[in-house]
């Protein structure tokens, strides 16, 4: 089975910015959906962005698009998750998520219990203000 190993996740302040790694052992990522959904004490989990690995195609939550970005590495099978502007409400644990493509147009599915498979143990990212 795919593990996921994140890391990344600090405290910063309010502006800064912070890049997270979800590296992929001991498979390839193609032909997988990558996806980060993140939690907040209290708060329910927010889908934050996923990557499709045949196509690249992307998506980001409203909360989080024009702010952050994904990108991946095949050389070291590893998916960044570029965070820029930060602010004190994207504080939460950020996890790592990753499914086998079913081809349904959308790596939205990889957030969908029949579609995932594989789970990294999260990193804190804590925003001051």
């Amino acid at each position: 089975q795919l593990q996921l190993v994140e890391s990344g996740g600090a405290l910063v302040q309010s502006g800064g910015s912070l890049r997270l790694s979800c590296a992929g052992l001991p498979f390839s990522f193609d032909g997988y959906i990558i996806g980060w959904f993140r939690q907040a004490p209290g708060k329910e989990r927010e889908e934050v962005s996923c990557i499709t690995f045949r196509d690249s195609s992307t998506e980001y939550s409203d909360s989080v698009r024009g702010r952050f970005t994904l990108s991946r590495d095949d050389f070291s099978n590893t998916v960044y998750l570029q965070m820029n502007s930060l602010k004190p409400e994207d504080t939460g644990v950020y996890t790592c998520i990753a499914g086998w493509d079913p081809k349904l147009g959308t790596c939205l599915v990889v957030f969908d219990a029949e579609y995932s498979n594989s789970w990294g143990q999260g990193t804190q990212v804590t925003v001051s203000s």
